[in-house]
Order: structure tokens, then sequence, then C-alpha cells
């Protein structure tokens, strides 16, 4: 069974190496793929150094968005053979000790969401204006989709191919949130068996945060109009 962790990359050279060796030494078996947006603080250039059997990076001409970057990872490591895919973001907010929940409980379904909600709140050190839009937004994306997860606005998550596969992935147009959101309800629209397993969020510790207003605008705006988008191939 082949694992691929895809994460993308814009200007995380303080995190990406950390993350990196705590992933290899944890999971030597794990494939890593960093999809990397021509980050101007060479960040490309640093996992280009690292390159070995399980790590690989795929330079992207430009940024475009959380949400294409990650496309464009989901589809080099279904044409690379993977069986199981991880998402993560690289700024050490998502604990890779995780990784194995989702393995385990991957077998038994198609998508694994790590949830900061799903046991109370479990974030650390965020502003709790940041909490707030975080909560507000799962609770609107919930009345909007007619879902019942609980964080559907996260970013650690695990899927299988098939759950993959059963995706038109171009017609996923969204980023941040939106993006993730937009996922969460083309797994469910597309009869797919989810389950949330508690994870612990910290805040990012170097670099700064990519979440804006645009960013949060784009979910309010697109979320209600999932319902009458068709998702299959």
């Amino acid at each position: 069974m082949k694992i691929v962790c895809v994460i993308p990359t814009y200007n995380e050279k303080e995190n990406i190496i950390l993350l990196v060796k705590k992933i290899q030494q944890l999971y030597p078996d794990i494939h890593i793929l960093i999809v990397d947006d021509n980050s101007p603080d060479g960040t490309g250039k640093i996992v280009e150094k690292m390159k070995n059997e399980h790590l690989d990076v795929l330079h992207r001409s430009k940024k475009e968005g959380l949400g294409r970057a990650y496309i464009s990872g989901f589809q080099k490591a279904l044409k690379d053979g993977a069986d199981i895919i991880i998402q993560m973001d690289a700024d050490l907010s998502h604990d890779p000790l995780y990784i194995k929940d989702f393995i385990k409980h991957i077998e038994e379904n198609d998508v694994v969401i790590g949830s900061r909600y799903i046991d109370g709140v479990s974030i650390v050190h965020w502003p709790l204006s940041r909490l707030i839009i975080s909560c507000l937004g799962n609770v609107y994306a919930r009345v909007m989709t007619g879902m019942k997860i609980l964080d559907l606005t996260g970013g650690f998550k695990c899927m299988k191919r098939g759950a993959l596969e059963s995706i038109d992935l171009q017609k996923i147009k969204t980023n941040g949130y939106g993006f993730q959101v937009e996922m969460n309800y083309a797994f469910w629209k597309n009869g797919m068996k989810i389950k949330e397993t508690s994870i612990i969020f910290y805040k990012r510790v170097w670099g700064t945060s990519h979440m804006t207003k645009r960013i949060v605008l784009e979910a309010m705006l697109k979320t209600p109009f999932f319902r009458f988008k068709r998702y299959q191939k």
C-alpha cells in the first residue's frame, strides 16, 4: 500500500525541514510530495536539495491558491500510484503523530478528517477572534450544505484513492476554507464514508498565516452554491 502525504508550500522555509524530518522519522515508508508555488523565500529549492526515494517536490510556476496546489498534488499522487493520500499544512500546525490514527481509521472509511471540534475545542494558542471565525464558519458551512461534520474547514485529512477518483477535480474551484468545505461536500455527495478523528491543532510558530479576509469571503459566497454542482466524473 503506497501512502503519499501531499503538502503545499508558499514561503515555509522555517518549517518545511522540521516537518519533513519528523514525518520521515515517524513513518519512513510514507512518501512525501511537497507542492511549492514558486516560493520567493526558496522553500522549493530547499526541498529540491532534500529529495530522496520517499521525498519529491512538484514545482509550480506561480501562486494560484491552496486549492489549485492541492489539486495538482492529488493528481500527481494518483498518477504515481498512491493508494492512500494524506493532506496537511506545512506550518507545523498539524502534528504528524496523528497520521497513525488516520491510517487505522481509513481501513473502514473512505475519508478521515482530523477534527479540531469533535472533542470540544482542540486548538492551541489561537486568538479568540480567529477561533470565533472558525467556529462560525463551520456552523455556516453545515447549515448551507446539510452535512453533520463538525470540522468542515480543517485541512488535515486522509483519503482513499477511490474517494479522490470519484470526484471531477477540475470542478473544484475554491481555495482556503472554501476548498476544504467543497472537497468534503464532494466526498459526501458522492456517497463516501467519512469519519472524524480528534486532533490538537497548533498555531504556527514560524512564518506568516496565509488566511485572509478574501479567503473567508470566498467561502461565505461560494458555499451555498455547492448544492447545485455535480462532482462525479
